[in-house]
């Protein structure tokens, strides 16, 4: 019988693995961290923010400058973290890149009341990507808002856009409960009551409406909304892992305020050794062909005891 969460007994996660596994994450220094590279699992380190910040806003100008005509490309990314969107937008514009051929893909967006939010919504993503990114690339280079594809509760249309170009590379932060995108673990409830989903059950999840689980509904209120967590949704839908893993690499970015220093380091644990538990749903993709960790150094922190 596995530990029932300490966090949300209702559900499942992290709390719920083996204990020995959790304290052996917890002991992993950053040279460790740096020594879990595998192939098909690379780990990267950054010393400053600005080089952090900078190398993630590449990402979306690599992917960009691999359009063409005949094969629309680009790139789908996360509000969370988000210093990297200013810088994008600063890019494209410094070095005359016309997006013409250029696509993007929203991760998620919240729900309510069965529909997902519109961008006049203050903690809406499209709105951020709308205001950090695509509005401050100048008009003679501006993507077609065709090409820009935010998930709906309706998911039809987001999912089918998969199919019409390439995915260079999927972004993502991780949350608390150890998700990219908002892809949580489920309610320990019903079949699912003993045991979390076997991961190649979780693997044919697609673009789907999800109940966010209580602590990514804590950290979204501590990160975007000042702990006011009355005004985060309890619902979102959200990009899922086909839809992941039709991108071509997946690069996760660590500034170390969204996750804390255990978390990161179990879920590079996990990757890293191939252990596969949907309790952690970031350590699904240990099974993704081309996997990066990007860490800010002085973000990566211990996990020892401070009293504060």
């Amino acid at each position: 019988m596995r530990p029932v969460s300490k966090l949300a007994p209702g559900w499942w996660d992290y709390t719920t693995l083996d204990r020995e596994l959790l304290d052996d994450a917890a002991k992993l220094t950053p040279e460790d961290l740096m020594h879990l590279s595998r192939e098909g699992f690379t780990v990267k380190f950054y010393d400053t923010i600005e080089d952090f910040y900078l190398a993630e806003a590449l990402e979306y100008i690599t992917a960009w400058q691999q359009a063409t005509d005949n094969e629309p490309a680009g790139i789908c990314g996360p509000i969370g973290p988000t210093a990297q969107l200013p810088l994008v937008a600063r890019l494209v514009n410094e070095l005359n890149l016309n997006l013409k051929n250029a696509v993007f893909w929203g991760m998620d967006e919240w729900v309510i009341d069965g529909k997902e939010v519109g961008e006049d919504f203050p903690l809406s993503f499209a709105k951020a990507d709308m205001e950090l990114c695509f509005n401050r690339i100048r008009d003679d280079l501006r993507m077609p808002r065709e090409n820009i594809h935010f998930p709906r509760a309706d998911t039809r249309e987001y999912i089918e856009s998969w199919n019409n170009a390439r995915c260079v590379v999927m972004q993502g932060g991780q949350g608390e409960v150890k998700h990219w995108a908002f892809n949580d673990p489920p309610k320990r409830e019903g079949r699912y009551r003993d045991n979390p989903p076997p991961p190649e059950e979780y693997r044919r999840l697609t673009t789907r409406v999800v109940d966010l689980h209580p602590i990514t509904l804590i950290q979204n209120a501590r990160t975007s909304g000042g702990g006011v967590v009355q005004n985060v949704p309890c619902q979102a839908v959200t990009v899922g892992p086909v839809e992941t893993w039709k991108a071509e690499k997946v690069s996760i970015w660590h500034p170390g305020y969204h996750d804390n220093p255990f978390g990161m380091r179990l879920t590079t644990l996990m990757i890293s050794k191939k252990i596969i538990d949907t309790s952690v749903p970031m350590s699904l993709l240990a099974e993704h062909p081309n996997v990066q960790f990007n860490f800010l150094r002085g973000g990566i922190g211990v996990c020892e005891v401070e009293m504060h």
